[in-house]
Order: structure tokens, then sequence, then C-alpha cells
């Protein structure tokens, strides 16, 4: 009886331990599939042309977002959806603000919400 009682208790053991390890390794693989990806959530960053104001490498003219001192090209809106980029407050000429919700994905932002600020008169 006390052999059976010992086996028992042994074997729930090693249940306990297997179920946490299995949890433990679920959690670090969820948590590194990919270490690229940075949400954004309604924050307040500098938008532009990434040629001509961001000094970026690319064809043509391209809306960016500027991002703790680092540029990102758009995908979900383009600098043609904005307005003239080539207008006397166009993405071309100057740096906007833009209130901004997306991710991160690589060397691309993707964008869920761009809501433009006005530029104020003077």
């Amino acid at each position: 009886m006390r052999y059976s009682f010992c086996l028992l208790l042994v074997g729930v053991c090693l249940t306990l331990v297997a179920c946490d390890l299995s949890s433990n390794n679920q959690e670090s693989i969820s948590s590194k599939q990919d270490p690229l990806v940075n949400v954004i959530e309604s924050e307040r960053l500098e938008v532009s042309c990434g040629q001509c104001q961001f000094g970026m490498s690319a064809l043509g003219c391209d809306l960016a977002v500027r991002i703790e001192d680092r540029c990102y090209f758009l995908d979900g809106t383009s600098i043609d959806d904005h307005g003239d980029a080539h207008g006397a407050t166009g993405f071309c000429n100057c740096v906007r603000e833009a209130t901004v919700s997306g991710t991160i994905q690589g060397d691309r932002f993707v964008v869920d919400k761009f809501e433009l600020v006005p530029v104020k008169q003077e």
C-alpha cells in the first residue's frame, strides 16, 4: 500500500512538472514569433515625403513616418491621399503631424489609423 501511494505521488508530481514546462514553452514561442513587429496606438508623429524631407532612398515620392529618430515608409495610405504633395503645405515641402495607429513590420509601417493634423493658419 505504501509503495502504491509513493508511485501515485511521483506520477502526480511528474504530470504537474510536465504541464508547467509545456505552458512555459508556449509563452516563449508566442513572444518570439516576430520581434520586428511593434504596435503604435494613436500617437502624434511626424509624417512627410520620405525622399524629399526625411532623406530616405526610393524612386519617386512616398509617404513616411518618423518614429524615435527612425523613418518608415507607410502601407495603408499614400502621399496622394492627403492633398497636393507639392503644394505649400504638402508632404514634399514640409513635415506635418498626424495621429497614427498601426504596426512596424520590418522596415515598413502598416497603418490602421491616420489622421492628419490641420496646419495652423498664421
